[in-house]
Formats: structure tokens, C-alpha cells, sequence
């Protein structure tokens, strides 16, 4: 974070910002005035992006299954100046329980491997060139039990929980200024879910960006949203596993 007495204006750099909630919480930056570097796969989205106040943000084409993406993100940050908060929005899902392969596997590359390589040259890029920051990323509550409908989408989820904790205590062990935020939606109604299922509790995704950049501006080391979901949670943590293995945890068609 900004160390300087002086007022400054908050960098974040957005990867996952041409869709979703990743571009809802871009839009609120902008509107609080924040320097916005956006990252994504889709250039047209974020020419769009870009035009909304072309003096605050910064774009660059990032697929973080590539693995030339960290050199795209070090681009990226070096044109900000850096960065304050690094949120991590990009991912998929399915709802898989036919276990088809192509889907599993592009889940794990995404969610697991792609995560992994842009929270590493995050944290790199704080630890060698800037000193501190934070690091944010949208997971899921469906880390939190493993899912039978989508076998592949919570185990990374998980994945990415525990990579954050561990984020998390390295920087401490190396008494580094780099902290942490742990952001656990529910349901969101995104593209990520329209697949002609029916699911409960599902949240507005302006509502969700509102709640993470709050979150952010609090310092927060980790939000489950919302409120409904923190119970559930709640609930799904107390469950014995002999239990929770009889209970079908599905959306419905």
C-alpha cells in the first residue's frame, strides 16, 4: 500500500476484468478514481473498458493458461508504476458429474495452474521490485467441501485457499509488507454460470463487486458473500463426511 503521507491514487491491477465480476469491480474503481490496470483474454472488452476514462486505466491482453503471461503482467505493472492490490478474477467452471475429461482437465488448468502462475509473479513482482501490496483473488465457497457436480471446479477452488494461506505465512516468514485477501462468493449471476441450470441464492454481481471493494479498502484477509452463504458454509464445516458424501449437492435443469 502507498507509504507516502501524501494522498495518492490506488493502482489495482485487474486480471479477469472484461467479464463478470472482475469488470464490475474495474467499473468502481474507475468511478472512486483509482489508476486501473485491466487484463484479460478479450481486447474488444477492453477497448470498452478503456474508453470509460481512458487517463486512469491500462490494458493488456493476458491468457494466464499462456506461458508467456507473466511477462504480459510485468508489462502491464511496470506501465501503472506498480500496484497496490493485485485481484486475481480469472477462472472457470462446470458442472461436471458425467466427469467429462476435457472439461475437468481445463478446469484444473485454469483454476490450479493458471492461478498458480499469476499469484507467483504477483507476489515476485512485490517481493524483488515493489516491497509491499496485497494480493486478492476471487475463490469460491465451493473450496470448502468437495462437490460431486463439480469435482474439478471445487477442488481448485480449495487449491486456491490453501495457496493463499500459505501466500499468506511466506510473507510473513520473510517479514515482508504483502498481505492477503481471500474473497468467497456464492452463486454470482455471470456468463460463468449461465448454462441453463437453476441456482439458489444467486447474487448480482454489482452487489458482489461493492462488497470486494470494500473488502479491499478494509485491508479484509478474507469475505465470504454473503451472509446466506457465510451460514451455509457454517453449516457445511460442522457436517461429519459420512454425511455430507449422502447429501446430493447439485443444481437443478
Amino acid at each position: 500500500m502507498p507509504t507516502s503521507s501524501a494522498p495518492q491514487t490506488m493502482r489495482i491491477l485487474i486480471l479477469g476484468a472484461t467479464s463478470g465480476i472482475g469488470l464490475e469491480v474495474a467499473r468502481l474503481c474507475i468511478e472512486r478514481g483509482w489508476h486501473v490496470g485491466a487484463a484479460g483474454r478479450r481486447a474488444d472488452a477492453l477497448e470498452r473498458l478503456k474508453t470509460l476514462a481512458p487517463a486512469q486505466v491500462e490494458t493488456e491482453i493476458i491468457d494466464i493458461c499462456n506461458v508467456e503471461a507473466p511477462q504480459r503482467f510485468q508489462a502491464l505493472a511496470d506501465r501503472m508504476g506498480g500496484f497496490d492490490i493485485y485481484l486475481h478474477c480469472s477462472g472457470i467452471g462446470y458442472q461436471n458429474p458425467e466427469l467429462d475429461p476435457m472439461h475437468e482437465v481445463a478446469t484444473t488448468e485454469t483454476n490450479a495452474t493458471g492461478f498458480v502462475r499469476m499469484m507467483t509473479t504477483a507476489f515476485n513482482y512485490l517481493r524483488h521490485v515493489q516491497r509491499e501490496g496485497r494480493l486478492a483473488a476471487v475463490s469460491s465457497i465451493a473450496g470448502t467441501r468437495g462437490l460431486g457436480a463439480a469435482p474439478a471446479y471445487s477442488a481448485t477452488k480449495r487449491l486456491q485457499n490453501i495457496y493463499l494461506d500459505a501466500l499468506a505465512q511466506l510473507a510473513r516468514m520473510e517479514r515482508l509488507p504483502i498481505h492477503i485477501t481471500d474473497i468467497r462468493p456464492g452463486f454470482v449471476a455471470t456468463s460463468l454460470l449461465n448454462d441453463g441450470s437453476h441456482y439458489p441464492m444467486l447474487m448480482d454481481p454489482k452487489r458482489v463487486a461493492r462488497q470486494i471493494v470494500r473488502a479491499l479498502e478494509q485491508g479484509r484477509r478474507r469475505l465470504v458473500i454473503d451472509r446466506r452463504y457465510a451460514l451455509m458454509v457454517a453449516g457445511w464445516r460442522l457436517m461429519p463426511q459420512w454425511l455430507w458424501e449422502r447429501i446430493p449437492v447439485r443444481t437443478k435443469h
